[in-house]
Formats: C-alpha cells, structure tokens, sequence
C-alpha cells in the first residue's frame, strides 16, 4: 500500500532527530513527503505530512492521514527514516 520512494535522517545534540521520507500509496495520483522529528528517537514523534511535488486532492491527504493513525503505517516511515541515519 505504501511505497517508500526516499529516505534521510538526521540527529544533532540540540535538534534531536530530523527525518524526511518520500513516498507513494497504492491508488493515489501524486506521491507525498513527511517530515519526522523527535528530540529523544523514541515514541515523541512529531511529523508533517505534504504533497511531494504539486498538490493533489485534499481527500487524498485526509486518507493518507487516517492511514498514519495507525502505528503499522507510521512506524513503516519511522523505520525508512531511522535506517537512512548516517548515510
């Protein structure tokens, strides 16, 4: 359902944890970006969830919203972006 497309994160002292991850999700015209941030890496993540080029319908990214509500989906980002740490 969710492709991961690109992923990248980084950590400093003073920020903490800052991650993008790009993607596409089965069904959906335009692929997305969100942002991930966390002080600590562990469960305090923060995001912003955007269209990745040009915007598309604002139904679609409801949708992909109540997808994220479910841990499954957003720990699948989490995970691109903590993997991506370093490289």
């Amino acid at each position: 359902m969710i492709e991961i497309l690109k992923a990248s994160m980084e950590h400093s002292k003073e920020d903490g944890y800052l991650g993008h991850v790009e993607f596409k999700v089965e069904g959906h015209e335009h692929p997305y970006e969100i942002t991930l941030q966390s002080t600590k890496g562990k469960n305090d993540w923060s995001y912003a969830l955007h269209f990745l080029r040009e915007s598309g319908k604002e139904e679609d990214i409801e949708a992909v919203e109540e997808l994220l509500e479910e841990d499954e989906w957003f720990d699948l980002l989490v995970n691109a972006a903590r993997e991506a740490v370093g490289k």
